[in-house]
């Protein structure tokens, strides 16, 4: 597991040879060694006055200095975690960076935010993630696998009072867990609408690929196209959908079996990530004129609408996400709403 936060990843300790020690903190303020390491590590579980008269003592005996304790704030600002897939899906990384970013913009006040990727498509890996964070986080946000061991253990944090949000894909109803992203099934239909209005003839072969069925944001968005197709574009034959796992070279060995499965293939929507590999075999095999949608504007999607093998890029601004992930966490937006969808074409590029 990878991650990264505000501080240089070590705990704040003071063992050099002539230092004051946490344990000194300790024994003037009369608490134990593990309420001092709380506090300075900014972990939850401490009153507030405890925590000031910690943070005076600290100051007092030279562990901290004065500038550092300001750094603390009046408050204990909240503890905020936030779990993404690991992978080469390349708005996962964006996303991953925005986080970065803002964490090194976070103000005195601000939450404290750590991020760590979990192995992709693990459901344990997940469960254990949120059960290990959840000791020092106020809230977490992270990425569903709408899988048992993780509704398990959501519902096991959200009881014992860490708030709990989803983002981009959710566990459905889960008491104490909210959701942030994408209207997934109105999405759905809309790719379904865009393809079959885009496609060079109304019958033929459609495909999709996703990452996982397990994120219920994939499922959703299959379900949605499925219904639009159904509806207004009988005629276009829908093919199986592949998992390609959000990576680039199992959706580009997909394609190739695509072309060769569907010789009237017209269009592929992508619902999950990495859609590189999708635009490689179709240069290759000359297939450009198949109308193809995907998700998340990044590099790689954008030279492909650029170079037009892309037609459609469906978005949901990473900034946007993790601002209203926050709120819903800090409890400024109790009621989360769904999110704006941004629909990119090669000529309303931002």
């Amino acid at each position: 597991m990878m991650g990264f936060d505000v501080s240089d990843g070590q705990d704040l300790i003071a063992d050099e040879a002539g230092r004051p020690q946490m344990s000194d903190i300790a024994e003037r303020a009369g608490v134990s060694l593990a309420t001092v390491d709380r506090v300075i590590n900014r972990r939850k579980g401490v009153k507030e006055r405890t925590r000031r008269r910690v943070l005076e003592i600290a100051r007092d005996i030279g562990f901290l200095s004065a500038d550092d304790v300001a750094l603390y704030g009046e408050g204990r600002p909240l503890n905020i975690v936030v779990l993404l897939p690991s992978g080469t899906n390349p708005y996962l990384r964006l996303l991953g960076d925005r986080l970065r970013d803002r964490v090194g913009r976070s103000g005195a006040n601000d939450p404290f935010l750590r991020c760590f990727f979990i192995e992709s498509f693990d459901a344990g890996a997940l469960a254990a993630a949120l059960r290990r964070n959840a000791g020092w986080a106020d809230g977490i946000a992270f990425f569903a696998i709408d899988h048992p061991e993780v509704r398990d253990a959501a519902t096991e944090i959200a009881a014992s009072g860490t708030r709990l949000v989803t983002i981009v894909s959710d566990l459905g109803p889960v008491a104490g867990v909210d959701h942030v992203g994408l209207d997934n099934r109105s999405v759905g239909r809309t790719a379904g609408l865009l393809i079959g209005r885009l496609a060079e003839s109304r019958s033929g072969s459609v495909a999709l690929v996703a990452g996982s069925r397990h994120y219920r944001a994939h499922s959703e968005r299959e379900a949605g196209f499925l219904s639009l197709l159904d509806e207004m574009f009988p005629d276009l034959r829908v093919i199986g959908m592949r998992e390609g796992h959000d990576d680039a070279g199992e959706n580009y060995r997909h394609t190739l079996e695509l072309f060769e499965q569907a010789r009237d293939l017209v269009g592929i929507y992508n619902v999950g990530g990495s859609s590189g590999g999708i635009t490689r075999a179709m240069r290759e095999q000359g297939r450009e004129s198949v109308v193809f949608i995907g998700h998340g504007l990044t590099a790689d999607t954008r030279r492909a609408l650029l170079e037009r093998s892309m037609d459609a890029v469906f978005d949901q601004d990473p900034d946007v996400l993790i601002d209203r992930a926050i709120a819903c966490l800090t409890g400024r937006e109790p009621r989360p709403r769904p999110l704006k969808l941004d629909i990119y074409f090669r000529e309303n590029l931002p």
